[in-house]
């Protein structure tokens, strides 16, 4: 959309219907200004993706509720769809230019973005097979042997999924499909994408239309690689026995705090769940973080978890607290302890923390 007030007003227009649960005013909104020429691919991308952009971040600000989320993105879901019946009435079916297929990774719920992408493909004339929210490897890996397409495009925006990701990567070059991964999972500059031995990355839609449109080969499927040949750092099996020890982990985190805080023990049973709740996230997170051998994706998490947590006035220094707590119980792995040392600086070191805004993919609602 070259003209940006437009964009702007309508982003405005969307927002004060989505946010009031109007479904049938979005797609009036939508409607009309397609109607009246606006191109589909800016709707998409400069009018929808924004407005469900900011559904998250007044999540995160304790602006709008669980619920109002869910109900925002479920309207923002069918205005897609409404757009894409729209569109097609009485067109030929696209598919010209030959067929992908788009796919979240297994455990993956956030299915917009790759919606918004498998939307985008088809009106640069891909037929697309867009397989939904967290699609499980061997039933990828199944379609693909069915339908054969040109590229997997593998979509992530929550890291902890980033190990699964990195099976999807390898079962589908395995049969000589390529992977173009995408998504905030998968870092800002697309660094976890080629850790992981994707084939390419894209920041976006429109990126993944333009590496498509240069061509991706195809993997040899005579080459067969391990995890750890792609992340030598495996070998110490810290993320292994972290992974397989999680729920002890968490519990005695969890009892660890009830002995050292009595604040803790008088937590109701919700307090306690939640705690634990939080325990797990930062666990899984710290996982992730070994698994990649990347730190940020450790601190950027905390740093984020610290926001949300003032904006629902409860004091960040708890996690802190609750960093000591496993940190004590992960005495033997010292990776781990590098981590967890260097998010107790990182939330030590930020002490004035904005309200979350959009870019950060750790939403659990």
């Amino acid at each position: 959309m070259t003209d940006l007030a437009p964009a702007a007003g309508l982003r405005r227009r969307l927002w004060d219907a989505v946010s009031a649960g109007d479904e049938y005013t979005a797609f009036e909104v939508l409607d009309r200004a397609a109607a009246a020429g606006v191109d589909e691919e800016a709707l998409l991308l400069d009018v929808i993706a924004p407005v469900q952009e900011r559904v998250g971040t007044e999540w995160a600000a304790d602006r709008v509720s669980v619920v109002q989320e869910h109900a925002a993105t479920a309207i923002n879901e069918r205005v897609v769809a409404a757009l894409a019946h729209r569109r097609r009435a009485g067109a030929p079916p696209a598919g010209g230019r030959g067929r992908v297929t788009v796919a979240c990774v297994d455990g993956e719920w956030h299915a917009f973005p790759a919606r918004l992408v498998a939307e985008v493909l088809a009106l640069h004339g891909w037929q697309v097979d867009h397989l939904g929210a967290q699609t499980p490897t061997p039933h990828l890996v199944a379609h693909l042997h069915r339908t054969d397409p040109a590229a997997v495009l593998l979509s992530g925006s929550i890291p902890t999924h980033l190990p699964t990701a990195h099976t999807a990567v390898t079962a589908c070059q395995a049969i000589g499909v390529p992977v173009l991964a995408g998504g905030r999972a998968f870092g800002p500059d697309g660094r976890h994408a080629r850790a992981l031995g994707a084939d390419r990355w894209a920041a976006d839609a429109r990126g993944a239309v333009a590496v498509l449109a240069a061509g991706l080969p195809r993997p040899d499927p005579s080459v067969t690689r391990q995890a750890v040949d792609d992340l030598p750092h495996l070998a110490d099996q810290e993320y292994t026995l972290v992974v397989r020890s999680r729920p002890r982990l968490v519990k005695q985190t969890l009892a660890d705090l009830e002995t050292g805080f009595p604040a803790v023990r008088a937590y109701s049973e919700a307090q306690r769940d939640r705690t634990a709740e939080d325990i797990a996230h930062i666990a899984d997170f710290l996982a992730t973080a070994l698994y990649l051998d990347d730190a940020e994706v450790f601190t950027a998490f905390l740093i984020w978890t610290a926001a949300v947590l003032e904006a629902r006035r409860v004091p960040a220094r708890s996690l802190v607290s609750g960093l000591d707590a496993l940190a004590g119980r992960l005495h033997d792995f010292p990776r781990a302890l590098k981590l967890i040392g260097l998010g107790t600086a990182a939330l030590l070191d930020s002490p004035a923390r904005p309200v979350p805004g959009p870019g950060t993919p750790y939403e659990h609602s």
